[in-house]
Order: structure tokens, then C-alpha cells, then sequence
């Protein structure tokens, strides 16, 4: 990790503080955290633009309710976008198969759902449902879906 310390020291540099942390394009951005994407270049936002919320797969769990909740009642963002990708490593497993290898090398039965899945735009569908859905969302009218193409870089829609 030392590179990575030494790099943010490059970073804070440069770094101009004062930007306000209410994301300017009032756009929140699920995706997973694949390291092949993103967010900033493939999209083109920049630091103050939008909320970035990533996790295993871009899934729309409960915690990801939570951020979102969190971003648009108190930072105002209006718009969500779901992008999940190509590729994924969560394809390569069942939830079963996850659970019981985590029990059986911990000896805990995990409290979440590890949640892997099989085709992407079925699960972009799941989660533009959830965002539509969820009482606690109050801005679920600009809320869209994509597949990010790990091979070409490039975004293709899914629609409901």
C-alpha cells in the first residue's frame, strides 16, 4: 500500500478543496466495484459531479437503498443510474455455493447475502424495480440502467 500513500500525496498536491459535498449534476451512480471500471473516465464526471456508490456486482441492496436515501434527501440528487457490466465475477458462482464455503472456513453463517446472479439486464431490471419502488426514494422518475461492455468501454441501456 505504500505506493498508494505516496500517490495521495502526489494527489493532495494538487488538490483544491472547497467544493461542496452536494453532488453539482444531482446524480447518484451505482456500479460495482470491479476494478476494470470507471466511473469518472468512462462517464465524464469529475470530483464534485455525482455520488459514486459501489459494491459487489453494482447490486441494489438494502445498504444501497440506504446511500441512495441518504444522497437525495440530503444531498439532493435527483437522478439515479445503475450500471452493472460485463464479464462479472459474481456469474461464476451461487449464493449457496458462497454461503457454505464462508461457514465452513469461518465457522459463521454469514448475516448477508452474498447475492450473485446470472444475466445482467435481469438484474438491472430487479434493481431499476427496487429503486421505483422503495418508499424511502422520493426521486424515482430519472432512474436508468446499463451494462457497461468491459471489452469496448462502451454503455448499453436496459430497459424496464
Amino acid at each position: 500500500m505504500d505506493h498508494l500513500v505516496e500517490a495521495n500525496r502526489d494527489y493532495a498536491g494538487q488538490y483544491e478543496p472547497g467544493l461542496a459535498g452536494a453532488p453539482s449534476r444531482h446524480v447518484a451512480i451505482v456500479t460495482c466495484m470491479d476494478c476494470r471500471i470507471d466511473p469518472v473516465q468512462a462517464l465524464g464526471v469529475h470530483l464534485g459531479d455525482a455520488n459514486v456508490i459501489r459494491d459487489a456486482g453494482g447490486l441494489v441492496t438494502e445498504d444501497t437503498i440506504r446511500s441512495l436515501a441518504i444522497s437525495q434527501h440530503k444531498l439532493g440528487t435527483t437522478a439515479v443510474m445503475i450500471i452493472q457490466h460485463t464479464k462479472c465475477g459474481l456469474t461464476t458462482f451461487s449464493d449457496v455455493e458462497f454461503r457454505a464455503e464462508l461457514q465452513a472456513a469461518t465457522g459463521v453463517e454469514p448475516p448477508w447475502q452474498p447475492e450473485p446472479f446470472g444475466a445482467s439486464e435481469e438484474n438491472i431490471k430487479a434493481a431499476l424495480e427496487r429503486i421505483r419502488t422503495s418508499p424511502f426514494l422520493p426521486h424515482r422518475e430519472d432512474v436508468r440502467g446499463f451494462v457497461f461492455d468491459v471489452d469496448t468501454g462502451l454503455l448499453h441501456e436496459v430497459t424496464a
